[in-house]
């Protein structure tokens, strides 16, 4: 530990040393960007932008493309005010201005809708709402600025919606979203509004997610999550959706942004206009692997092996008046990791120090985004895709005498064709509809054999062809007044491979009871087709001969109903609750009476090798949440999330059993307070800290007698999930220090967050060991400092 920190102290001194002293010449930076239409998408020209409490007042109007440009801005936060004839106003807070690079924002304003005797709302915090405007219940938007603020968050999206109330990640170790109890394979990932593969490098078939994020948070834009009742254009989902995209590059100047981290490693990104019109933009990112500074410094990463893994993400803006709208965006990574059994201890969280084994992964995507303004109502936004993602795994057992012997081969590939289209049009202040399909087409070639049981190879997938599955809905946006909002629609999804289809309604009502309260109601139904590796499992016949068993499972259907209410008591407050209840049906199941569910896998790197399964399960979650928020003000933030919850299922045994995912309770409490420094102020100080308490996992217990008997771990399945580990306790403290240069055109910031600061020992798993012939406990990471440095010029 003396050692470690030696390390660290002179790793931070040797950071500081990059900042220059603090000035006396106070910066500037400019805001710009453009103000439309929430529903149409149309630009507003004439529109008033203000700088709040600038003094003297800061302000100015959009032109007839809607644009508009504030210069000369103070850096620090600062807040925008926009109004517009007809529209209620809308205030942005909390916008973060640097030295070193522009703030370009996308503002939307909803259309009044004025009645007699009635008073009109105005003023809505953007912060507050959501990105889609169809997303009225059990959602709420995140922001690049959120995801960098928050202690340990790891610069991962996926690790930030951890944050929020009914949400959990399955481990440390990983960042599997689960929502309300449910499996992380019941979340949806989209970018820029079209379904893609699991996001995360050392991703596997099947799985949502992954060790470390391929998605890089320095590109995202304001982005919507959604955890129940989610709107008809969403399929394919039974738990939530994760809808991001990425923003624009600066379409009149360079900018540069340098960073290094120990978990996204180290990053290279630039940004500016394509031609001279000052209408086109790129922006790309190239990020490598630095966890050797981990190793450098002495910090635990969960095993002894390196991990290596690259990626790069961009994205290509053209404008034109007679085609619109026009992007071309993508990702791509891939990663490998070697465990050596010589190497690793029987705490590694990923291998098993009595084999070798050797990983590799890579994700590709490239996409084409069109949007199309026919006229002040209608606009059509069209998205086609293609994307692979694939994984290998081989792995060697250590025999006695030293000698390897290959047990399980595995080698996946998974390409997809999707296009997206759908047509929105306003009819007026009060009614909208969208119209629109999804196809996907996934061209298949998996291969996995296994003889780690057998002394012969026995085939667990096969599969070369293709499959598609295809989506239509519809959805009508019906605003009764400024006070009442109703949404509704229906989804309809076929799978192409065996037939299986479904129609699924969904609505939800809000109401605004007062200026600062409104009561939500939603309800939505929901399917998914069951994960890839379920439906190409292919079990061996007694003749020997091997059949995919599962091919003709049905949808895994979700009835979600909830309820909610949201106060705002003050300025800068919010406090929201809600209730829910959902209903889980047709899930995969043994034939014969098993307490095997499928609603338990899918937070591993690896599925449950189970045939013969038909659609006979059910599951139910339940809760109450809370969330209390202080926006950030007056130099400070807080938020506290809460959820009570259960989270249960059947199998074919028909006994009522707890999950793999039931904590029953989950409690996070966020803050954060900047102070700013130097002669004009211009600099800060930040602290931020996270308190993070759930309830233990239940889990299947081991039958030790059978697992000495067969020299490998066998559970005790008639005990299924009846055992719970201790409680979760994580405390994360992060201090930083963000300077602008003197000149206005260099920004610079440095964090140490210090992740789970009171080293507490929390359980990851209890498995067989095969040496000693006992279980053991084996601990998730201990406490870990993460370092980040960037400098944007």
């Amino acid at each position: 530990m003396k050692q470690f920190t030696l390390k660290f102290l002179f790793f931070a001194l040797l950071l500081q040393a990059v900042f220059t002293t603090m000035n006396a010449q106070s910066p500037t930076q400019t805001i710009r960007g453009t103000v439309t239409d929430k529903q149409s998408q149309t630009p507003l020209p004439g529109a008033s932008v203000v700088l709040v409490n600038s003094q003297p007042l800061k302000g100015t109007v959009t032109d007839l493309e809607g644009s508009f440009r504030l210069e000369q801005v103070p850096v620090g936060r600062q807040e925008l005010k926009i109004t517009y004839v007809g529209y209620n106003e809308n205030a942005v807070p909390n916008i973060l201005v640097t030295s070193g690079k522009e703030v370009i924002l996308s503002i939307e304003l909803e259309e009044s809708v004025v009645l007699a005797k009635e008073v009109v709302i105005s003023a809505a915090k953007e912060k507050a709402g959501t990105v889609n405007q169809l997303a009225t219940i059990s959602a709420r938007s995140f922001s690049m600025e959120e995801v960098n603020r928050f202690s340990g968050g790891r610069n991962d999206a996926a690790r930030l919606a951890s944050n929020f109330a009914g949400v959990s990640t399955a481990d440390d170790s990983r960042n599997d979203i689960v929502i309300r109890g449910n499996s992380p394979t019941g979340v949806l990932w989209r970018l820029e509004g079209i379904p893609i593969p699991n996001p995360n490098h050392f991703s596997t078939l099947g799985t949502t997610g992954g060790p470390v994020s391929a998605l890089n948070t320095n590109l995202l834009k304001n982005s919507d999550f959604l955890t129940s009742a989610f709107p008809a254009e969403y399929g394919n989902a039974t738990a939530g959706v994760f809808d991001v995209g990425f923003r624009n590059g600066n379409n009149e100047k360079l900018e540069f942004t340098a960073q290094l981290n120990s978990f996204s490693g180290l990053e290279l990104m630039a940004e500016g206009p394509l031609s001279n019109k000052k209408n086109n933009s790129f922006l790309i990112s190239y990020r490598y692997s630095f966890i050797q500074m981990a190793d450098l410094l002495g910090i635990p990463i969960g095993t002894n092996a390196t991990p290596n893994y690259q990626d790069i993400s961009f994205k290509l803006n053209f404008n034109t008046k007679k085609f619109g709208q026009i992007s071309l965006f993508g990702i791509g990574g891939k990663s490998n990791i070697d465990f050596l059994g010589n190497e690793l201890d029987e705490n590694d969280l990923f291998a098993n120090p009595n084999q070798d084994a050797y990983v590799t992964s890579n994700i590709g995507i490239a996409g084409l985004k069109h949007n199309y303004l026919f006229n002040n109502k209608t606009y059509l936004r069209t998205v086609i895709a293609v994307s692979s993602d694939g994984n290998t795994y081989d792995q060697d057992k250590i025999l006695e005498n030293g000698e390897l012997q290959r047990e399980v081969e595995v080698k996946d590939k998974n390409n997809r064709v999707a296009f997206s289209s759908y047509v929105n049009h306003k009819f007026n202040a009060k009614n909208m509809l969208r119209v629109g399909m999804l196809t996907q087409y996934f061209n298949l070639n998996l291969q996995n054999r296994d003889r780690t049981q057998t002394p012969d190879w026995i085939t667990v997938r096969n599969f070369s062809g293709g499959l598609a599955l295809s989506e239509l809905y519809a959805q009508w946006q019906y605003r009764i007044s400024n006070r009442w909002t109703l949404n509704s629609g229906v989804h309809t999804q076929l799978l192409t491979s065996n037939k299986t289809w479904a129609a699924e309604p969904r609505i939800a009502l809000n109401w605004q009871v007062a200026p600062n309260q409104t009561i939500n109601l939603g309800y939505g139904l929901h399917s998914q087709m069951q994960p890839l590796p379920v439906y190409f499992y292919e079990t061996q016949l007694p003749d020997g001969t091997f059949e995919r068993t599962n091919a003709k499972l049905n949808f895994t259907r979700s009835q979600h109903l909830v309820a909610g209410y949201e106060i705002k008591p003050a300025t800068d407050w919010r406090a929201k609750t809600e209730i829910y209840y959902q209903h889980v049906g047709n899930v995969p199941v043994d034939k014969t009476e098993s307490s095997f569910s499928v609603l338990n896998a899918g937070a591993d790197f690896v599925f449950p090798e189970a045939g013969n399964l038909v659609n006979n399960g059910t599951g139910r979650n339940y809760g109450l949440e809370l969330t209390v928020e202080k926006f950030y003000s007056k130099g400070y933030y807080a938020l506290f999330t809460g959820s009570l919850f259960q989270s249960k299922y059947k199998g074919s045994d028909g006994i009522e059993r707890n999950t793999a995912f039931n904590n029953r309770y989950t409690v996070n409490l966020l803050g954060g307070k900047e102070i700013k420094v130097g002669k004009t102020k211009s600099n800060a100080i930040t602290f931020d800290g996270k308190l993070t308490a759930a309830g233990g996992r239940y889990y299947t217990p081991v039958d030790v007698t059978a697992s000495q008997a067969a020299g490998t771990e066998i559970l005790l399945e008639n005990e299924a999930f009846s055992k719970r580990f201790s409680p979760y306790f994580r405390l994360d403290a992060k201090v930083g220090y963000r300077m602008n240069g003197k000149k206005g055109k260099v920004a610079q910031s440095i964090y140490f967050d210090f992740q789970n600061l009171t080293n507490h020992k929390n359980v990851f798993t209890k498995r067989y060991n095969e040496l000693t012939n006992e279980v053991n406990t084996v601990y998730q990471s201990g406490f870990f400092p993460d370092i980040l440095y960037r400098i944007q010029f």
